[in-house]
């Protein structure tokens, strides 16, 4: 079946691109009926693709990675022939509408593969291994054989420096059999972006922002310039604390961050050592991982109240095959792929999340920020195939941060239970700071992973060169250092999912600032008067209708034309941020008196 369809494809390619008749411009007529093809091909190979995926993700075994590269070669064959042919309508003059799918089916694939026989095969063999590799990736330590799972609860919880170096190192040790992989899928990427027109694979990601790819990079630096003097305040801040609890042999007071210390893998996030940097003159009166265990809360229940969350803005209930087909903790009897995701699998109802739950306050944020990107392809399920997306990639993780960030809030705690009564201003800086340290500590990170992408794929940096430029420029923005010299042969990046994947990442930059612009807005049109870090959406269905109309445009528009449905803006904006936690700013400004701030 599937291969007729390919076989059947190939031919009507032929007979809808002017490749028959060279001379002979195609009318509007021939364009939008090969779009309408094209749709109708993709669409209908997309729910075999999705579950071939979906079954290697939640059973890796040689068989289920077979079947996905399997599945994931004919696609990219499909989806690269059309793309390629979509160029040949380049001038014609054709309605808005078929215009703006001739331009997304030139983006389709983040990872083309080349036009050449055997280099989808091949392309997609290398990505199922990449990102099997990490999925089951292991390090002995203490006898024991530990995954990313239970590294990440060391990191979390000790205190011990030699500790946190011996479990930091151990996981990024699984990464330098990546190399040669990852390399080659590279240049294959690369070739198949220059075949459909782009200068590399860095250039096709950037054009899907409805901007000049130079643009959009330029966009984001200015992004980065609004929010990095907050970011600095806050290393800053980190930095003198964790001096004051390690010393200056493991943590000088100047000068970079030793990532480990951090109490995330990849330094991404600081929440989890808030008890090294809570201020001294104020104090948190409680802590939402005890609150979630004292009230029984189960991966189930987390995932009931993420969906009444949607359920009080106005949203329509989980469908029951939700709830029958999503995996929502760590199975024991299999290797699975725990990095949480949603998933639509039809692109109409079948609906699911993918994710190794534990009862935390941060699995607490991570299933209503999954449960975000369900209720958004919902909302743009009649939308033809190729505008079911978002605005942009950044509005899809946007608008689950948004209930995530409702999900932390002292006042959304309290409506639903968990707390008894909301504190009061005297506990802002100790609440903003806990955010902080996953928000605004995330902020380089989110920029630089791309970063480093567009370096390797553009030439900048080649395989011998990898983990240099990898470090260099987590010290340029990020301000941080591994816990001691790297190996020759580290590849640290692979050591991170979304890089083993081949999952662009600018988008999670961009969410972390649409986030707080969506959050301004709504509590501008709830009337909200006091600070936006005390706003809750909960219960306000009028919020949901205008969320919703935004989210049912998918990916009809511009993505500039979208926001502006939703928050009367056309731009990117990080002054929601800084608005946002401006008390926190002022404070920490005081804190550093006398530090030597920057690295």
């Amino acid at each position: 079946m599937r291969s007729q369809l390919l076989a059947a494809t190939a031919v009507a390619l032929l007979a809808f691109g002017p490749a028959a008749a060279q001379d002979v411009k195609p009318t509007p007529a021939q364009a939008k009926a090969f779009v309408d093809k094209a749709e109708a091909d993709l669409a209908g190979f997309n729910e075999y693709a999705s579950k071939a995926s979906w079954v290697r993700a939640t059973y890796i075994t040689e068989d289920t990675q077979w079947l996905e590269a399997k599945s994931s070669a004919e696609q990219n064959v499909l989806a690269t022939g059309y793309a390629k042919q979509a160029a040949k309508y380049d001038g014609v003059a054709v309605d808005p509408v078929t215009a703006r799918k001739l331009k997304l089916l030139k983006l389709y694939l983040t990872s083309p593969a080349p036009d050449r026989p055997g280099a989808a095969a091949e392309l997609a063999a290398l990505q199922s291994k990449l990102d099997s590799t990490y999925s089951t990736g292991k390090f002995p330590y203490q006898g024991k054989s530990l995954t990313l799972n239970d590294a990440e609860d060391i990191l979390a919880r000790s205190r011990d420096p030699a500790e946190l170096k011996a479990v930091w190192e151990g996981w990024h040790s699984i990464a330098p059999p990546m190399k040669a992989d990852y390399a080659k899928a590279a240049a294959l990427t690369n070739e198949g972006a220059k075949g459909l027109g782009f200068a590399d694979t860095g250039a096709l990601w950037r054009s899907n922002y409805d901007m000049d790819p130079d643009a959009f990079a330029a966009e984001i630096d200015r992004l980065w310039t609004q929010v990095e003097p907050f970011y600095r305040n806050l290393h800053c801040y980190v930095r003198a604390r964790l001096n004051d609890k390690y010393g200056d042999t493991v943590q000088p007071r100047t000068g970079p961050i030793r990532a480990d210390l951090t109490g995330n893998m990849w330094a991404q996030s600081w929440g989890n050592i808030y008890d090294v940097v809570a201020p001294k003159t104020a104090a948190s009166s409680y802590s939402l991982d005890d609150l979630l265990v004292k009230h029984g809360y189960t991966p189930v229940k987390m995932t009931q109240t993420g969906e009444a969350f949607y359920s009080s803005l106005g949203f329509a209930p989980l469908p029951k095959t939700f709830w029958e087909r999503s995996m929502l903790e760590r199975p024991r009897d299999r290797e699975v792929t725990c990095h949480a995701s949603a998933w639509d699998v039809n692109d109409r109802d079948d609906i699911r999340i993918k994710a190794c739950l534990k009862v935390n306050a941060e699995d607490f944020y991570t299933v209503h920020h999954e449960l975000g990107h369900n209720y958004y392809q919902r909302a743009y399920s009649d939308q033809p195939f190729l505008f079911k997306g978002s605005a942009n990639d950044g509005f899809h993780e946007a608008v689950g941060d948004l209930a995530g960030m409702s999900a932390l809030t002292p006042t959304y705690l309290n409506q639903i239970g968990l707390l008894d009564k909301v504190p009061g201003p005297e506990e802002d800086i100790p609440y903003l700071l806990k955010m902080a340290l996953d928000k605004i500590a995330f902020l380089p990170f989110g920029l630089m992973i791309d970063k480093w992408r567009w370096q390797v794929f553009s030439g900048q940096v080649d395989q011998a060169h990898y983990n240099e430029a990898w470090w260099k420029l987590r010290n340029q923005y990020q301000g941080l250092a591994p816990p001691g010299p790297r190996p020759a042969d580290a590849f640290d990046p692979a050591a991170k999912y979304h890089i083993a994947a081949s999952v662009p990442y600018m988008r999670y930059f961009l969410a972390f600032n649409y986030e707080f612009q969506f959050q301004r807005a709504a509590c501008k049109q709830m009337g909200w008067k006091g600070p936006l870090h005390r706003c809750s959406l909960y219960g306000r269905k009028d919020v949901g209708e205008k969320l919703n109309a935004m989210l049912a445009l998918g990916n009809s528009q511009p993505w500039q034309d979208t926001l502006k449905v939703y928050s009367g803006e056309t731009r990117t904006d990080g002054s929601a941020i800084t608005e946002y936690f401006k008390p926190l700013n002022v404070w920490l400004i005081q804190q550093n008196k006398g530090e030597h701030c920057g690295w």
